[in-house]
């Protein structure tokens, strides 16, 4: 986030220094919120929990980890989601929470791949949920032995990908070379458009960064991530899920009466005007953009829009890439109509193709991992 900008907000910079010295910074990383990236595939013997403790790291929409997992054997699980995890106001039928299960079930079958396991996903077996997710199961998972099966080549990225909301260095062109990557690292059920250059690359910097800021107008759609933020270590390591507003800086402001969910969400506050520059600064510096699109738009379709959406992700991450989801415009909400209708006449040339997902890419640093549940709190027996 822009310090620059936020300590003009506080007219002083003393208290921001007093707050966020060196000993306050020592200990502000939210250490055990993000002990699942350290702990993936080693508290477990079995290749079951082993290939699940990969998956809990998935990407997902407000990073609500919606997956609940029963286990009925060191080789065989049911999926189902938390239906107390999801977005009512940014995503009325859940598209998007099953997207995110999607990568769930790619990440899993890639990190089964890792012990010489064949993942077999079944899914909805007792019926495709429609309008409305219930809590018949998403997916029924099972692992077989297949010796000389070789590692997936994208489970190397599996602990360095990581969203970046960050802007990104206009400097740093994405090669085509790369581009074609991209397209390539995905199943042939979904089709991977890109774009690095261009009238095209600037209409979706434009499109992406208007329905963003119409997002954060939109006060019911702008609440469900104001209530989902976790601001500071103590709320992150209790809630270690949702928009993870963390470190010594972000957390000084906090403190200081700054930076908070009030004030962010009151469209009269400097802070709150501030975000709508920082959300515009990010998407203009987009350096390419990758979508994914789906013949229909039925649950499978959009949990193959996840399981290409995680390859993509990790293809990215090999070339040294950052991305971050850009989905407002993609969002069945009111507000959202004129921004889903341009992007569908853009990016589309069937007429029930239907976009499920579209990133923007860049160089950036890496900014590290967001927390996680560990996996012991995502099983069924810890939910009842």
């Amino acid at each position: 986030m822009n310090r620059r900008k936020f300590l003009k907000i506080a007219g002083s910079t003393a208290i921001i220094v007093a707050a966020g010295g060196a000993g306050f910074a020592l200990t502000r990383r939210p250490t055990e919120a993000l002990r699942p990236w350290a702990d993936a595939g080693s508290l477990y013997a079995d290749p079951l929990r082993r290939a699940l403790s990969y998956a809990i790291l998935a990407p997902n929409p407000h990073n609500r980890q919606p997956w609940v997992i029963d286990l009925k054997s060191d080789t065989e699980a049911v999926l189902t989601c938390d239906l107390d995890r999801l977005l009512p106001a940014t995503d009325p039928f859940s598209r998007q929470i099953v997207i995110g299960l999607g990568c769930f079930l790619e990440l899993f079958s890639i990190a089964a791949s890792d012990q010489g396991y064949q993942a077999h996903i079944r899914m909805f077996p007792e019926g495709e949920p429609n309008d409305r997710l219930d809590q018949r199961p998403i997916a029924h998972l099972s692992l077989e032995k297949k010796t000389g099966r070789p590692v997936d080549p994208l489970f190397a990225q599996t602990l360095n990908r990581h969203t970046n909301r960050e802007p990104y260095d206009i400097k740093r062109a994405i090669s085509d070379t790369i581009m074609t990557a991209l397209k390539d690292a995905a199943a042939d059920t979904v089709r991977v458009g890109t774009t690095n250059d261009g009238a095209l690359l600037n209409d979706l910097r434009v499109l992406t960064k208007d329905a963003l800021i119409a997002e954060i107008r939109t006060p019911e759609a702008f609440q469900e991530s104001i209530d989902l933020m976790r601001i500071g270590r103590c709320e992150i390591e209790a809630n270690p899920d949702g928009i993870y507003l963390g470190g010594a800086f972000l957390e000084s402001l906090n403190l200081a009466g700054i930076l908070t969910r009030e004030k962010l969400a009151d469209p009269t506050t400097k802070s709150f005007r501030i975000g709508l520059d920082m959300a515009e600064q990010s998407a203009m510096t987009s350096m390419g953009f990758f979508w994914i699109n789906t013949p229909g738009n039925d649950r499978f379709a959009q949990i193959e829009a996840g399981r290409a959406y995680m390859r993509v992700a990790l293809e990215a991450t090999a070339h040294g890439l950052v991305m971050q989801p850009m989905s407002q415009a993609l969002q069945e909400y009111d507000e959202m109509t004129p921004f889903y209708k341009t992007v569908h006449d853009k990016l589309t040339t069937q007429p029930d193709e239907r976009v499920q997902m579209l990133a923007r890419i860049g160089y950036a640093e890496n900014k590290g991992p967001s927390p996680r549940w560990p996996l012991k709190t995502r099983l069924k027996d810890s939910q009842t």
